[in-house]
């Protein structure tokens, strides 16, 4: 058994979920919209620390993501939807989760009284981890240099982080998205320290019913952030089967009318179990090219056995 199926962490929706007895905590305030390498190593060292006070470790998040809420014309789409980020913040090592609900009392909350209520009040906080541009409070009114003083106020140590590199590149939530909507799947990997990937279900269409009886499936409508239009070799896990894929995304031209989807053509399928409710996981590995629009259907099914071919090799290459 992994130890994502082993491990269930208990997320508090909101500070009256949080147990009286909670005891102490380390604690991280974040976002953490794609939970990068710059999250990872903060969270783990929150979890470090935790262990050698022998305290809880508590990732903070909020939902809606606070742009959402304030900006919501301007906000980014997210690389990870909620429930999404909590899976991967379980992986991390913490031992819970708080999400608080991100609304106007806690858009107008002050710093000082996030600090009494949240940090010293419900979670008893010991030590805090945060990066250098970590701003809270209304209207982001303070930062670590304020922080360190409610620290030594409330009782708690703040511990501020350098920005993570890889191969040269800051790593951030947007520039994870930067590099998500142009497609360069290899970037947001290194970033990520994972694959990009997608969680959904599969859009009604032919072929999905009880059984999946051909090699095609389009995912359900998705809100969050999706790659550059174009085609990509993926990898699609339905149901703990792991299957070699290729996957366009955009608007299809060739065939007239714009029709928006990511559809996925199985390259090793079987026919598996499937309906409209199936979780399906789609990780993006590689950019072949940019969608096009071609003369003919048979120019284009000519491409696709190249972008086939394209694929194969990757995977070729990959395992050994």
């Amino acid at each position: 058994m992994s130890t994502e199926q082993r491990r269930v962490v208990p997320v508090f929706r909101g500070l009256a979920e949080v147990p009286a007895a909670f005891g102490t905590s380390v604690a991280s305030i974040g976002n953490f919209d794609g939970v990068h390498r710059g999250h990872q190593q903060i969270l783990s060292a929150t979890v470090d620390e935790a262990r050698r006070l022998h305290a809880r470790a508590v990732a903070i998040t909020f939902d809606p993501h606070p742009d959402k809420f304030l900006r919501p014309h301007d906000a980014p789409q997210l690389l990870t939807p909620l429930e999404e980020r909590l899976r991967l913040l379980a992986l991390t090592g913490i031992d819970a989760t708080l999400v608080l609900p991100f609304d106007t009392a806690l858009a107008h909350l002050p710093a000082r009284e996030f600090v009494r209520q949240v940090l010293a009040g419900a979670l008893h906080v010991r030590g805090l981890h945060e990066g250098g541009n970590f701003r809270f409070g209304y209207r982001a009114e303070a930062g670590v240099a304020e922080l360190r003083q409610f620290g030594e106020e409330y009782g708690f140590a703040l511990h501020v982080h350098s920005a993570v590199h890889v191969h040269g590149l800051e790593v951030s939530s947007s520039a994870v998205r930067e590099r998500v909507s142009a497609g360069d799947m290899k970037c947001a990997r290194w970033m990520l320290g994972r694959p990009f990937e997608v969680r959904s279900t599969p859009a009604r269409g032919r072929g999905i019913g009880t059984r999946l009886l051909v090699p095609t499936v389009n995912l359900a409508a998705y809100s969050g952030q999706l790659p550059a239009f174009g085609v990509y070799v993926t990898r699609l896990t339905v149901n703990g089967r792991c299957f070699q894929a290729v996957t366009n995304v955009g608007d299809r031209p060739t065939f007239g009318e714009a029709s928006f989807a990511v559809e996925s053509h199985i390259l090793d399928f079987e026919p598996i179990d499937l309906d409209e409710t199936t979780p399906v996981q789609l990780e993006f590995l590689l950019r072949l090219r940019p969608e096009m629009q071609w003369p003919s259907p048979e120019a284009l099914k000519a491409q696709i056995f190249k972008d086939v071919a394209c694929a194969k090799r990757y995977f070729r290459l990959a395992t050994r």
